[in-house]
């Protein structure tokens, strides 16, 4: 998510050159006349200027393989109390936690759709420390400086921080089916916590062993209660040894032995030698998640601003419960749903427009964003995943320095990568293609250091700001691309519920990633950007120019998207889903605190009259 970031003014800098400007300025503009319908027809052939390529595109698999994965999915829902159970036992080892059954009331008044992997992140976050003691996670939750806390079936805030006091509502909607607790909340927009890889493969695998379906004679469903007297005094709360530098730093550690991260020697282009990434298929994303995994790939550290310099860094390789809105998939905090979709700020969330036909929608993609995504400055601001989007989105740039040794992110190997899976008539006019399929601009610089006139010297000769467009006339284009910003984006829910296809680009995980299906649901876009001018080339098509052919379309296949995104995020993303989220949750993370845990469980559907 965009922040404020402290602008800082330079003393006078030398000025760009005479000769510069007119070399960028006194170029002929492209032509603004093209059409802005996309050709009609489509085509299950792929022409491509290369022989080996399949003859169906990838993307139309992709989409068939989406389709399939999701039906399986779907076959899982269960209907009634005992099966969510039997489903829940089966999936975790484990019987549901205590207030099971108020938590499917409460899901099934809402018409809540259960598929038992819906939940998959609580577990993922929640496994490693049942291998901590339950009174060490306790001390821990209160040492944090902003928590939520829920006693007597209220909730407050410790602190006025906005993100703050809207989870501490979000949480009194359930409270009163909840324990008393502490609710560690992360004050940041960055993730903090890098526990290494090593670690949190003996917690999981203790947490592995320590599963059993508890007699149910022994079985039971009182939870011991967070009274601060009762606690051992000589439980001391973690060192969290919080060390600030910037998070590539400390990945590999993070990740897996032999990852990428730990065994590559250094960080390299990505585009070297012409390396395909594992989660790519024939240009484009194919494992959504691999896709968002700094382990598989340590090169985004090249690509992305807040791995490259964060805004803020303060990290710690100790296990400590801590709750978040996002984080990274090397990071260990707990997800709660973001603030910004349950608040009502019109930044992220629009009501009106979001259902505008499709048929009506200039068929071009649209962005507005801030120069956010981490600290950017004269010497890295190329590798900033906003700054390197906003630029090869410029066809004027594309026409000049696309291939240039100079140009740092239009590069030969990019270029390739870029164009390879192209139609020859789109990579002959990929300027103009770019120029008129594509507004996108910042608004705003956020430069870290300002001219005298207060220019921002450093980007001004590639940048130039431009108007905002509200979110509601954003949904009046058919494309929209998300990028992260400091953190993740806030934007993606909203997109998801509009009748636009969303395009997303992102290395952070959120609560409703296990319920979404890339290329069911909306389309997903390596972090290098290299997929994206043909995905936009496959779904509006290229009308051709001068003698080129033109290059057929598949609207309809947006269209479908677009849609079947729209309709289930109305199903899964409420805010009654976000709700049942963090009820589920609460229950699970009072569990793991209690000393009791192991005894702790639903059985009453395993009780015989």
């Amino acid at each position: 998510m965009s922040g404020n970031i402290r602008r800082i003014r330079w003393a006078i800098l030398p000025a760009l050159t005479i000769a510069a400007l007119l070399l960028y300025f006194s170029l002929p503009p492209l032509p603004d006349s093209f059409p802005k319908s996309p050709p009609e027809k489509h085509s299950e052939t792929w022409s491509s200027p290369s022989s080996h390529r399949p003859t169906t595109h990838p993307i139309t698999s992709l989409i068939h393989d989406a389709e399939d994965a999701f039906s399986h999915l779907l076959s899982k829902e269960t209907h009634d109390l005992a099966s969510a159970a039997e489903a829940y036992r089966k999936a975790r080892g484990r019987h549901p936690p205590p207030g099971f059954d108020s938590w499917y009331d409460l899901a099934k008044s809402h018409d809540v759709i259960m598929v038992e992997e819906f939940w998959d992140q609580i577990y993922d976050d929640l496994r490693p420390f049942w291998a901590l003691p339950a009174n060490q996670i306790r001390a821990d939750a209160r040492a944090n400086n902003m928590v939520v806390n829920i006693k007597g079936g209220e909730s407050e805030a410790n602190t006025g921080w906005f993100w703050h006091t809207i989870w501490a509502k979000m949480i009194g909607t359930v409270s009163k089916y909840l324990p008393d607790m502490v609710v560690p909340c992360n004050a940041m927009d960055e993730p903090r916590l890098l526990v290494p890889w090593e670690t949190i493969n003996d917690y999981m695998q203790k947490e592995q062993q320590s599963r059993r379906l508890t007699a149910t004679a022994d079985a039971t469903d009182v939870y011991h209660n967070w009274h601060k007297d009762d606690e051992d005094e000589s439980v001391e709360a973690t060192n969290a040894d919080w060390k600030e530098s910037s998070s590539m730093s400390l990945v590999p550690e993070a990740c897996h032995p032999d990852s990428n991260a730990r065994t590559s020697v250094g960080v390299s282009d990505g585009f070297e030698n012409g390396t395909v990434p594992e989660h790519m298929r024939d240009g484009f994303v194919a494992n959504y998640t691999l896709s968002t995994s700094l382990c598989h790939q340590p090169d985004l550290a090249m690509y992305h601003g807040a791995i490259n310099q964060p805004l803020t860094a303060s990290w710690s390789q100790k296990l400590i419960p801590l709750f978040g809105g996002s984080k990274m998939g090397v990071n260990n905090e707990i997800l709660l749903p973001a603030p910004m979709p349950w608040s009502e700020d019109e930044r992220f969330n629009a009501d009106e427009g979001t259902g505008i036909s499709w048929d009506t929608k200039e068929k071009q993609a649209v962005w507005r964003g801030t120069a956010t995504g981490g600290r950017h400055h004269p010497t890295n601001w190329h590798q900033f995943h906003r700054h390197r989007f906003v630029y090869l989105t410029n066809g004027t740039k594309l026409r000049i320095t696309a291939g240039d040794p100079h140009d740092k992110i239009l590069t030969s190997n990019f270029m390739h990568a870029a164009t390879s899976p192209l139609a020859r008539a789109t990579q002959d006019h990929l300027a103009e293609y770019v120029s008129y399929t594509n507004d996108v601009g910042f608004t705003d610089l956020f430069c870290d250091e300002l001219s005298e006139n207060g220019s921002c010297w450093y980007l001004d000769n590639d940048y130039a700001v431009v108007p905002g467009i509200p979110m509601s006339q954003q949904f009046n284009y058919a494309y929209l691309p998300d990028i992260d910003g400091n953190s993740f984006s806030g934007r993606y829910r909203a997109f998801l519920l509009s009748t636009s296809l969303p395009i997303k680009a992102t290395i952070y995980r959120e609560w409703h990633d296990s319920r979404l299906m890339a290329w069911k649901h909306f389309v997903p876009m390596d972090n290098r950007f290299t997929d994206y001018y043909g995905i936009l080339e496959y779904f509006r098509g290229f009308e051709g120019l001068g003698d080129s052919e033109a290059v057929p379309g598949h609207d309809e296949a947006a269209k479908k998207i677009a849609s079947d995104g729209k309709d289930w995020a109305e199903k899964v993303l409420r805010k009654e889903d976000m709700q049942i989220y963090v009820f589920r949750l609460l229950l699970e993370y009072a569990r793991v605190c209690d000393d009791n845990r192991n005894n702790l469980g639903f059985v009453r559907d395993l009780k015989r009259d």
